[in-house]
């Protein structure tokens, strides 16, 4: 492989991928998609839906298994610093069997809570393989969840607090409005709820997108109801939300 373009797809709707993305994707040969198992399917069916709608020439896919990782680790920067060292090691076999150009198809953009760009440097680090590559980016979800909303992420003047849901239950809200991602725990109802909005949203930009919005206390409980049965139904979720007193 002679180059590899790292590519953000947006948060799942084909019309969000952009011209450049496009264009990129018709130099390709051979795109690595990371399978995250047969409940997870439809992530690799979006992904290949993207392709079937934007290129008219040959290219194959490489799908690869997600290596396991525990969850709930104490040692949290380890146990995800083992799994970026498998998933490397994973890429690299794949990387040394293919000729002309690849690439990896990333949710949103490479740059926010995604761990691509990582395990490329590792890759290339170890000089066992070597290889150009080019980000390409993409709509994130936190874009998709303003516009869904018709909002701005911040009031005039504040910041914006991105973080996760581990972090938001051990720190609590930031100064301005606090964007949540990879929150598996609803960790918004740790959250003291008075004078507190909330702007949810899951599977943005795909056929089963829910919003939902309003004062903390009130819609709080509808939320976590709706995020259970929404992940018991398909078998997995994708949300985010921003919170602002």
């Amino acid at each position: 492989m002679r180059e590899l373009y790292v590519i953000g797809i947006g948060a799942g709707d084909p019309q969000q991928v952009t011209v450049q993305a496009i264009k990129a994707m018709r130099k390709v040969d051979t795109f690595f998609v990371i399978g995250k198992g047969a409940e997870k399917q439809e992530l690799v069916d979006v992904r290949t839906g993207i392709l079937e709608e934007f290129l008219d020439r040959p290219y194959r896919i490489v799908e690869i298994a997600d290596p396991p990782r525990e969850r709930t680790p104490t040692d949290y920067s380890g146990v995800v610093g083992d799994w970026h060292d498998a998933r490397s090691e994973l890429l690299e076999a794949e990387f040394a069997r293919v000729d002309g150009v690849g690439a990896i198809l990333v949710w949103g953009d490479p740059s926010l809570y995604d761990s691509t760009l990582r395990v490329v440097d590792r890759v290339l680090a170890r000089g066992l393989v070597r290889f150009d590559y080019q980000v390409i980016p993409g709509v994130t979800s936190a874009q998709a969840l303003a516009a869904r909303h018709r909002m701005v992420l911040h009031r005039v003047g504040e910041p914006v607090h991105v973080t996760t849901g581990r972090r938001l239950r051990e720190e609590g809200l930031g100064d301005g409005s606090t964007l949540v991602m990879l929150d598996g725990e609803c960790a918004f109802t740790q959250v003291p709820q008075e004078d507190v909005h909330i702007w949810w949203g899951a599977y943005l930009g795909m056929p089963d997108e829910t919003l939902i919005e309003g004062p903390l206390g009130d819609v709080a409980e509808e939320i976590v109801r709706r995020r259970t049965k929404l992940r018991a139904d398909k078998g997995w979720i994708m949300d985010i939300y921003l919170l602002r007193r």
